[in-house]
């Protein structure tokens, strides 16, 4: 179920063979990213459980069965910017049932993160990709 944003991404991985050329590549995406305004820098939409400053800001358009999921995020550390924008090519666009149902585990496996992210920050990963569930089931 994942969206072409996120099939690029995979792409771009599996050509790219050093981890440190992929973590390049992943403050790349995250320094491409439009930085979330400091109005919405607010204990609302922090996401605990990161090690650094997390910023999720919802957004659904239209409504219904039709709505479709989108977000804006944020974060003071440069990888997870990154982290960031990986999750939004897995989400963005979907619609609010499918961005709800999304194996991000599984997705994001299949970029090898796990087990080249620190416990901390693959703590906050799994924190907000819960964060984005629940944002999206409403």
């Amino acid at each position: 179920m994942a969206t072409e944003a996120f099939e690029e991404i995979v792409e771009t991985f599996e050509f790219l063979d050093d981890w440190e050329d992929r973590y390049r590549h992943v403050i790349e995406l995250g320094k491409a990213m439009a930085p979330l305004d400091a109005a919405f820098r607010v204990p609302a939409t922090k996401v605990e459980g990161c090690a650094s400053q997390v910023w999720l800001l919802p957004r659904i358009e239209g409504q219904g069965p039709g709505a479709r999921f989108d977000f804006q995020g944020d974060s003071d550390a440069m990888i997870v910017r990154g982290l960031i924008a990986i999750l939004h090519a897995l989400f963005s666009g979907l619609s609010v049932a499918e961005a709800a149902k999304v194996d991000a585990q599984a997705e994001l496996a299949r970029l090898g993160l796990d087990e080249h992210l620190s416990s901390q920050r693959s703590n906050g990963l799994r924190a907000m990709v819960a964060r984005l569930h629940r944002l999206a089931a409403g």
